[in-house]
């Protein structure tokens, strides 16, 4: 009996000597944009895990190269997404840049190295509301003229490593807005559940 009523004690111990709350105990759940693109309208080769697309300058047709992905949804049976807001932006190389061709991470051949584009995914004072889609999945298709028309930028200008990317804002059905998503939520290097934003970078090859 001795073990049993010390154990009694120990438990009523922990419940009544917990003095702190932490944000995590707090915890909710979310839905996440998921991506799927269209490697085969890639002009160069690309990974789906990667979720990047590329335009080759040197190709005499730059303009008419296209970019294309559906998006969908998941919220693992706790929520309903409602809509996603779709936002663009053009942008300009970062100071260090994933490596073409794609590197994949081992073991297991499956992710890129590296995320292909910045995290956190915040949408800023450069990305300008293109869509709200309230039905999905949907579909984007994109030459590179259109998506340089669309940002007012001049193709020819465009340099190696730039970049047109897309992001989402995810509103849910409890009324929450989902507006940033960090490393944990979209990473490609990872695996991470959600595809909180894609893009389609210039490349000279």
């Amino acid at each position: 009996m001795k073990p049993i009523f010390i154990l009694s004690i120990l438990m009523i111990c922990v419940g009544a000597c917990k003095k702190a709350h932490y944000e995590w105990e707090d915890y909710q759940y979310t839905g996440v944009p998921i991506v799927t693109i269209d490697t085969t309208k890639s002009a160069l080769p690309t990974r789906q895990a990667g979720k990047v697309v590329f335009f080759n300058k040197k190709d005499v047709n730059l303009a008419s190269q296209q970019f294309s992905f559906t998006l969908e949804w998941a919220g693992f049976n706790k929520v309903t997404v409602t809509s996603i807001e779709v936002y663009n932006s053009y942008n300009k190389a970062e100071s260090s840049v994933p490596a073409y061709p794609l590197v994949i991470s081992s073991p297991g051949n499956q992710y890129t190295n590296i995320a292909q584009f910045p995290l956190p995914s915040i949408v800023g004072t450069n990305d300008h509301l293109y869509e709200t889609v309230i039905e999905f999945p949907k579909t984007f298709n994109f030459t590179a003229a259109e998506l340089a028309a669309l940002n007012n930028v001049d193709l020819s200008a465009v340099a190696v490593n730039d970049y047109f990317l897309f992001k989402f804002i995810v509103n849910l059905s409890d009324g929450r807005r989902v507006v940033t998503f960090y490393n944990n939520i979209c990473d490609e290097s990872r695996g991470e559940p959600g595809d909180c934003r894609v893009g389609v970078r210039f490349k000279n090859q």
